[in-house]
């Protein structure tokens, strides 16, 4: 049995909690019975404890495992990581609907995809990277009750994400603390338009009004104080041609979406001006979660 999820980036400057893109940039998981458990992992937090018990994954997986069969069954699982953990790449979200997926996969239950997004609500409570996560593509999505309802725009081929991941955290826990309780209307208005705006840019494709779309009142500025040097990641971004540039969730990760013959020069002035922090170009992902039995 196989799953792949992709990494995702959330908020998109100005659409906190609610818009979210998928980037072809996969964690995989083989997964075989075994008389044991076993656990191996590959990549990102390959040296970490933490991370090497994939005690969320498992929790998860045994979890909806057992609801599913009625069973207590071992497996071994090879974890391949590739999304930088706790850097605004979605790397948990990716770990919950992996793991959904792999339960039902390996319950040899049929299943839609909506189906693991609602699922998945329950472990993670905003739908801005478990949608794109799950489904792939650009997603704005809200939550009623205890359902995802979401619409999704296919990506084209001739864009990509640009991403710099820096060399160290920004808790998505002490970010949201940074937060005001209160905003003022003008702020709210602000940020409510063009998250509006930027839904309707990226549903016609009008991709070179996103700079303006992609500015925010509300969480994006108050978190990148936190890490200074990310204004200039921005600033080097835009200068050079990107067609937006954004925080990625709440961070550390910058998000810089661009046309394929511009994304070199971008990443080359990225690498450039930050030799500490890591550049990935990146083809857009359309396809979500994937599984194989």
């Amino acid at each position: 049995m196989f799953v792949s999820v992709p990494a995702t980036s959330a908020n998109l400057g100005p659409g906190f909690d609610t818009l979210g893109l998928a980037v072809d940039l996969r964690n995989e998981i083989i997964i075989k019975p075994s008389k044991f458990l076993s656990i191996s992992t590959h990549g990102e937090g390959a040296d970490n404890p933490k991370i090497k018990k994939n005690s969320l994954f498992l929790s998860i997986f045994n979890e909806n495992y057992k609801r599913l069969t009625d069973r207590s069954d071992n497996f071994r699982f090879e974890f391949h990581n590739r999304i930088p953990i706790s850097r605004g790449l979605g790397s948990s979200s990716a770990v919950i609907v992996a793991a959904l997926s792999a339960a039902y996969t390996a319950a040899d239950k049929k299943y839609n995809k909506r189906e693991i997004l609602n699922q998945a609500l329950r472990y993670e409570h905003h739908p801005d990277n478990i949608t794109p996560a799950v489904m792939g593509g650009f997603n704005v999505a809200c939550v009623e009750g205890d359902r995802v309802y979401s619409k999704k725009r296919r990506m084209p081929e001739y864009l990509r994400a640009v991403v710099v991941v820096p060399n160290r955290t920004i808790s998505t826990a002490k970010s949201r603390t940074i937060l005001p309780k209160m905003y003022r209307k003008e702020e709210v208005v602000y940020s409510l338009s063009r998250t509006a705006y930027m839904t309707a840019l990226f549903m016609s494709e009008s991709w070179d009004l996103l700079r303006i779309a992609s500015k925010d009142k509300l969480h994006q500025a108050r978190r990148m104080k936190m890490m200074p040097e990310l204004f200039d990641v921005q600033k080097t971004a835009l200068k050079h041609g990107a067609l937006m540039s954004t925080l990625s969730g709440s961070g550390s990760t910058f998000f810089n979406l661009a046309y394929d013959k511009d994304a070199p020069k971008i990443a080359e002035a990225l690498e450039k001006r930050f030799p500490h922090f890591r550049v990935f170009t990146l083809k857009l992902d359309n396809h979500g979660v994937i599984t194989k039995s």
